[in-house]
C-alpha cells in the first residue's frame, strides 16, 4: 500500500470522529467530488447546483461507511456519489410526475405534457443504465476474489419461492448484524453456520446457494446502491433497501 493511500485511509479513519477532520477531507477533496459530479451532469457543476450539495453530503456518507474491508476509498465514495445524485434524479421525476399532466395549458390546445419535457430525462436514463453497467463491471471483479463468477449466480440462484425465502431470511440476518458482514468480507466466504443459526433456518439449503449468497452479499455491503435496490425487490419480504 502506498504512502498516500496510507495517508488517505488515515484521515478517513480520523473524520468518521472529527467534524474538522471530516471538514478539512471534503475541502481537500473537493475537485474529486466536482469531478464525480461533472461526469453525472456532462458539464462541468456550478455552486448554487443541488447536485453538487449533493454529491458532498454522498462523499461525507462515505467517510462514515468506509471500512477498508470495502476497497480503495476514493472508488467506494464515487460510487456513492453516483447512486445519491441517481436517487436525487428519480425522485425529481417522480415529483414531475405527480403534476397533473393532462390539464389544458394556456392555450387550451397543447397538454400540460406537452410543455414539460425534459431533454434531460433521455440522458439521465442512459446515466442510470451505464452507471448500472458500472456497478456489474465493480461486483464482477469483486466477485473473482471470492471465486465466484457472473454465471455462477445465473445457475445458483434459487429457483423456487421456499429456497427465496430461506435465502431472503439470510440475508435480512446479516443486513441487520454488520459484524456479520465485516467478517464476511474479512475472510472471503460466507458465514453459513452463523447464518443459519440467526436466520433460524437450515444450513445445508444455503450451502446449496452459497455463491448467490456472495453475490447478494456483496451487494449490500459495498455501495452498489442501484443493483442493491433491485436485489431487495427481488428478495421479497426482506428488510427494505
Amino acid at each position: 500500500m502506498s504512502p498516500d493511500v496510507q495517508q488517505l485511509i488515515s484521515r478517513v479513519t480520523d473524520a468518521k470522529t472529527d467534524n474538522d477532520a471530516a471538514d478539512a477531507l471534503i475541502a481537500d477533496y473537493m475537485p474529486f467530488i466536482r469531478s464525480e459530479t461533472a461526469k453525472y451532469l456532462k458539464r462541468q457543476p456550478e455552486p448554487e447546483d443541488d447536485e453538487l450539495s449533493i454529491a458532498m453530503f454522498a462523499f461525507y456518507e462515505a467517510i462514515q461507511s468506509y471500512s477498508r474491508l470495502r476497497g480503495a476509498f476514493l472508488k467506494y465514495a464515487a460510487l456513492q456519489i453516483r447512486s445519491r445524485l441517481i436517487d436525487y434524479y428519480r425522485r425529481e421525476k417522480k415529483n414531475r410526475g405527480q403534476i397533473s399532466l393532462n390539464t389544458a395549458a394556456d392555450d387550451d390546445q397543447t397538454e400540460l405534457l406537452d410543455t414539460v419535457a425534459d431533454p434531460h430525462d433521455e440522458y439521465s436514463e442512459n446515466e442510470v443504465r451505464e452507471a448500472t453497467r458500472e456497478e456489474i463491471r465493480e461486483l464482477s471483479a469483486q466477485m473473482t476474489e471470492f471465486g465466484v463468477s457472473m454465471t455462477d449466480i445465473a445457475e445458483n440462484a434459487p429457483k423456487q419461492g421456499r429456497t427465496l425465502a430461506i435465502c431472503q431470511k439470510a440475508v435480512s440476518y446479516a443486513r441487520n448484524h454488520p459484524d456479520v458482514l465485516e467478517d464476511f468480507l474479512r475472510t472471503k466466504r460466507v458465514p453459513l453456520q452463523r447464518l443459519a443459526d440467526g436466520a433460524d433456518v437450515a444450513r445445508k439449503q444455503l450451502e446449496r446457494h452459497r455463491k448467490y449468497l456472495v453475490a447478494v452479499l456483496l451487494i449490500c455491503t459495498n455501495g452498489y446502491e442501484i443493483l442493491r435496490g433491485h436485489i431487495m425487490q427481488v428478495l421479497k419480504g426482506g428488510a427494505d433497501a
